[in-house]
């Protein structure tokens, strides 16, 4: 009887063990997929910063030196007479 007992003792700290080594595995990777969603929002963040700075920057250089606007070519309407 204590063998049976042994047995299923043994038995229950395995499943017990290998539930254990699946939660890490799972908190590991949801921290990892926390993580980087985490340096993708940042990194967002930062390269909408830099892209508004450029735009502001390159309106406040287009209000200081407007580039002259292009004359549009006047085509010569010809006439053909039969």
């Amino acid at each position: 009887m204590a063998e049976f007992s042994q047995n299923i003792m043994e038995k229950a700290e395995a499943r017990f063990m290998e539930k254990q080594k699946k939660t890490a595995e799972r908190n590991q990777a949801t921290a990892e997929y926390v993580s980087e969603a985490k340096a993708r929002t940042i990194k967002t963040a930062r390269l909408r910063a830099l892209r508004l700075a450029k735009e502001e920057a390159d309106r406040a250089a287009e209000a200081l030196n407007p580039t002259p606007k292009k004359k549009r070519a006047v085509k010569k309407a010809t006439e053909v007479k039969s």
